[in-house]
């Protein structure tokens, strides 16, 4: 991962936390409230870097996931969902000291369901959670309804062999070009960002590395998979990224029930095109569009209907004691944090209170 340098007021350190040696980024005093900040796929903690700059009073935290960033790069067990990245933040917080204090988290896109998992897995020990365009509850791809009912019984047309394999290809070269509808800078910008949204050349560059950072193979992203007789032809597999976000294994619904019960802040973009209930990369939607033969229709698979899940497991979060508050930025892409920033914040630290 290229050494791009850090914004002011942001530090960096690796942690050995005895399960894996995670690289993180830091601001802000020892003694304020910590906000712990969890990445999605493709990404690492440095796409929080902006909110970390800016964040007065609070101990800001953003890890790299394993196999993501400067964090070391371990088999990721599939078949326990996103158990693994929650029990890894866990090891975080207790080597930073924090065992005993109730964190906010922050969990963007794939790292939304892993902030839910570590508050299904620790209740008590989480002070609030901001959802930001969260993948939904019941994981990514090949569910059809509100309640995550698969298309098919073997969840085909979700895991590892749904990434696009030209992507994964110049992901693994590190290409930095923009040559290729596939390249990941193209990628980053049409997918993540929403138009007429464009980074600063000096900040696309340090996205662009912290995507570039993904690694790669059946043990990481995508992962393994296997064929399938059910369109489109593969299911998910036992290893890696994309398995481990399959509704296979993937399912934090459970959230719901957790007691006791934090405050939930839910922000979205209107105009993301990964997370949505028509998203792009979901091959409903693609098969919808004719982009891969075969499709069988609405009635068995239609697109995921990514929103309307999340706000269903949300809703039953309220109608159980907890409180959740839904803010939808227009125009906006999948990445608030980034595209709005000063707005981000203002909700963020609205939301979380007092540092101290």
């Amino acid at each position: 991962m290229a050494q791009e340098r850090l914004l002011e007021g942001v530090s960096s350190r690796t942690v050995d936390t005895g399960r894996l040696r995670t690289h993180l980024l830091e601001s802000g005093p020892g003694d304020g409230a910590p906000v712990l900040f969890v990445h999605g796929n493709a990404s690492s903690g440095r796409f929080f870097e902006e909110t970390l700059a800016a964040l007065p009073g609070h101990r800001g935290l953003a890890p790299d996931l394993r196999g993501f960033g400067g964090s070391e790069t371990r088999p990721l067990d599939a078949t326990r969902g996103v158990a693994d990245f929650s029990d890894d933040l866990r090891a975080l917080v207790e080597a930073l000291g924090l065992g005993g204090r109730a964190v906010h988290l922050v969990g963007w896109s794939a790292g939304g369901p892993v902030a839910m998992q570590y508050a299904i897995d620790h209740p008590e020990a989480v002070a609030s959670l901001v959802l930001v365009n969260p993948m939904s509850p019941y994981g990514f791809g090949g569910t059809k309804d509100d309640s995550g009912t698969p298309c098919w019984p073997d969840f085909a047309g979700s895991g590892g062999g749904t990434a696009n394999p030209e992507f994964v290809r110049r992901l693994a070269a590190g290409d930095r070009t923009g040559d290729d509808p596939n390249s990941p800078r193209n990628v980053m910008n049409n997918f993540y960002f929403a138009p007429p949204f464009k980074a600063q050349p000096e900040r696309e560059e340090v996205f662009l590395s912290s995507v570039l950072s993904t690694q790669t193979g059946d043990d990481n992203y995508p992962g393994d998979t296997t064929t399938s007789k059910n369109w489109p032809r593969v299911a998910p597999g036992r290893r890696g990224m994309n398995n481990a976000i399959s509704p296979k294994y993937c399912d934090v619904s459970g959230f719901a029930r957790i007691d006791p019960k934090p405050p939930v802040l839910w922000v979205r973009g209107s105009a993301d095109t990964i997370v949505s209930d028509n998203s792009f990369l979901d091959f409903g939607t693609l098969g919808k569009m004719g982009y891969v033969p075969g499709w069988p229709g609405d009635e068995a698979f239609p697109s995921q209907p990514m929103v309307s899940q999340t706000r269903a497991v949300l809703g039953e979060y309220a109608a159980g004691g907890g409180s959740y508050h839904e803010e939808v930025l227009r125009g906006c892409g999948h990445t608030p944090h980034v595209e709005r920033p000063e707005k981000f914040r203002r909700l963020l630290l609205e939301f979380i209170g007092d540092p101290h």
